[in-house]
């Protein structure tokens, strides 16, 4: 029985909600294993929309199990906010449902300060993060200092936790012209989260080796995409977990072997919110009008999105990085009615031409595109489901991707509806 991992190809809001929507209707547990509340993932299930930040996408459909990783840092506050909005909509979320890994750090209110006060600091320095504290809370994580979710079963011990973390914190806080953060206050603020978010804790390792060995269906659920990954990624300009493949494992209690299959969600063109480099990004008309017909705006943030074209060196790199089986792409749609479409097969990195994104920041920013061109399509694509209601550009521009990537299409995507949909290759049945 396949167990499969989603992840973006790209710098994430790649159309993962469609995709991810599907396979979970498939799946018997569906697991987020990195990231936090900085994810945005909207699913439309019967006619009803439902914008989910923190929750795994199966969490909507009654029978399914979710699961929230060691890998990701959560916000307790946020987590009861998004479940109060869900049961307002009809969905009433147990610990039935949703489980959370007992190791799974927290992200506090002055890692949300914190976060702010850097991202707004100088423009020189902005990451593009949605200050929401997840880098901070990942960084206390590894300063081997986190307040976790076990941490709220014994509060006898917490006091000495939380000296420990604010022995860090406020140095830093006075040295940035903030308050101290008083130690009894946040224990109160703990103590008080604490009966709300224990009821859903759980060993996850044990519990999804039990789901492995029961014939369970397991889906994998990445938020961002490769590109953002803290050692693949677009460093500085990353997120601050792995976003690769991998992660899954590791962000859950699984080992390796569990991964089956890989889908790598990729979208038929470029996009990237927040700072980096981005070296097929168009700020010309054909940019806007990608970026308009293709409703690029973030789900948790609302920013408008850079848009470019398809860049085949990135997304082949990602294939690798992240052991890619195939790719779901998406919104080939938007590219209706252009009279020729580019792609970026290549770059020029002062004087040289080079097949790879280079590693360092500088020479990142430096990399001129190399585009090929195809004609494009003046036929509609939107809502065809099967091969031979695309246009023949159409199907040369796909077949001219999976052969840049050195990736099969799995399954492609023409519209944001669930039906609009061609399955070359169920990842489950793979």
């Amino acid at each position: 029985m396949a167990n499969v991992v989603v992840v973006g190809s790209q710098w994430g809001d790649e159309g993962k909600g469609k995709i991810v929507d599907w396979l979970s209707e498939q799946a018997d547990v569906v697991v987020r294993f990195q990231g936090g509340h900085n994810a945005g993932h909207t699913l439309v299930v019967n006619g009803v929309t439902y914008k989910l930040s923190l929750l795994p996408s199966g969490v909507v459909r009654p029978g399914k199990l979710s699961v929230i990783g060691n890998g990701v840092v959560l916000d307790p506050q946020a987590l009861v906010d998004e479940l109060t909005r869900l049961a307002a909509q009809g969905v009433v979320v147990g610990p039935d449902r949703l489980r959370i890994a007992e190791t799974t750090p927290l992200i506090l209110p002055l890692h949300r300060e914190l976060d702010a006060l850097r991202e707004g600091a100088n423009p020189g320095t902005r990451i593009g993060t949605t200050k929401r504290g997840i880098g901070p809370a990942y960084e206390d994580k590894v300063g081997r200092r986190a307040i976790r979710l076990v941490d709220l079963s014994d509060l006898s011990s917490l006091p000495a936790k939380v000296e420990r973390l604010l022995s860090h914190h406020n140095p830093l806080r006075r040295g940035l012209g903030l308050d101290e953060v008083d130690a009894a206050a946040l224990i109160a603020e703990l103590e008080a989260i604490a009966p709300k978010v224990l009821p859903f804790m759980d060993r996850v390792w044990e519990l999804l080796d039990k789901a492995r060995r029961d014939g369970k269906k397991i889906l994998f659920e990445g938020a961002q995409g490769a590109l953002l990954d803290i050692d693949h990624g677009t460093y500085p300009y990353v997120t601050s977990s792995n976003t690769v493949a991998s992660g899954a494992a590791s962000g859950s209690g699984v080992g390796p072997g569990a991964l089956d299959y890989v889908l790598g969600i990729t979208k038929a063109y470029t996009t990237r919110v927040g700072e980096g480099p981005f070296p097929s990004e168009l700020t010309d008309e054909v940019g806007k009008t990608l970026g308009t017909k293709g409703r690029e705006f973030g789900v948790v943030t609302g920013r408008p999105r850079r848009c470019g074209w398809f860049d085949a060196v990135l997304v082949r790199q990602t294939v690798k990085t992240c052991g890619i089986h195939g790719i779901a792409l998406t919104k080939l749609d938007v590219l209706d009615g252009f009279e020729e479409l580019k792609v970026c097969v290549g770059y020029m990195l002062d004087g040289k031409e080079i097949d790879y994104l280079p590693a360092e920041s500088g020479q990142q920013a430096r990399a001129i595109p190399i585009y090929e061109t195809i004609p494009g399509w003046k036929e509609s694509t939107a809502g065809a489901r099967s091969w031979a209601d695309l246009p023949a550009e159409a199907v040369k521009y796909v077949r001219w991707v999976e052969e840049l990537i050195g990736c099969p299409v799995a399954v492609l995507s023409t519209s944001p509806e669930r039906d609009d949909t061609i399955l070359v290759q169920n990842p489950f049945q793979a």
